[in-house]
């Protein structure tokens, strides 16, 4: 199998292994999402806990499901949170907590609720975040992660490496449920390794080399996703 293949096996064992296990949550079918799980608020706290979150003044996180839990804590906690815009056509939402109600953080967290309290900025003049949170499906205890298959979480890294808004070492951090950590995963050149995998019960802390493009591979890059980022086009444009 390629390792695109590979990968897809790998989301097609963790979607059953989780809603077999009578672990998955709504939103419900699991299959082609970024699983919500039970024990996404013990992940949430145990990365809360760590320095990477605690040193940090901004983080951006990934606007799924499982980290609603997690953004709220950005919130509470008094910091800035970055969430990216569908396809990045607005670039990100930033939500700064000294203008939202404190009894509005939970709602502000949510999908709708981060439309209504966030500001659409582009990756240009966003804040820099300090800590990256992402969306996995299946990752490996040597940091390689795959989401939905869709590439976007890849595309926002190297574009905000392009930008210069982070460097290779931002850390990268990913709250999964146990049963999405796997031995082995293969890697692609657009690939990027996490730093932190934090689930219900543990925290692994990634060692050995990471991969971290720092650019677009226009090469490998379908035509449907240029067409449907505008910030692709206007960069493929200054090419």
């Amino acid at each position: 199998m390629t390792p695109a293949e590979q990968k897809q096996a790998a989301r097609e064992r963790a979607w059953t292994a989780l809603v077999e296990a009578g672990v998955a949550r709504f939103p419900r079918p699991i299959h082609g999402r970024i699983p919500n799980f039970a024990g996404s608020e013990e992940a949430a706290r145990a990365l809360v806990a760590t320095p990477e979150f605690q040193q940090a003044r901004v983080v951006k996180v990934n606007p799924d499901a499982p980290q609603r839990y997690l953004r709220a804590e950005v919130l509470r906690a008094g910091k800035i949170l970055l969430a990216p815009t569908p396809r990045l056509r607005e670039g990100f939402l930033v939500l700064d907590p000294a203008t939202i109600e404190p009894r509005a953080y939970t709602k502000a967290a949510s999908i709708g609720g981060m439309a209504q309290y966030g500001r659409p900025t582009s990756l240009e003049v966003a804040p820099k975040p300090d800590l990256l949170v992402v969306g996995s499906v299946v990752v490996s205890e040597a940091g390689a992660r795959t989401g939905k298959g869709e590439g976007y979480g890849e595309i926002e890294y190297a574009l905000l490496r392009e930008l210069g808004r982070i460097t290779t070492d931002t850390p990268v951090a990913t709250t999964v449920h146990d049963l999405q950590v796997v031995e082995a995963l293969p890697q692609e050149p657009f690939d990027v390794t996490v730093d932190l995998i934090v689930t219900q019960t543990r925290l692994i802390r990634v060692d050995g080399p990471r991969q971290r493009p720092d650019r677009i591979f226009w090469d490998l890059l379908p035509d449907e996703k240029r067409e449907a980022i505008p910030l692709l086009q206007e960069r493929a444009r200054h090419r």
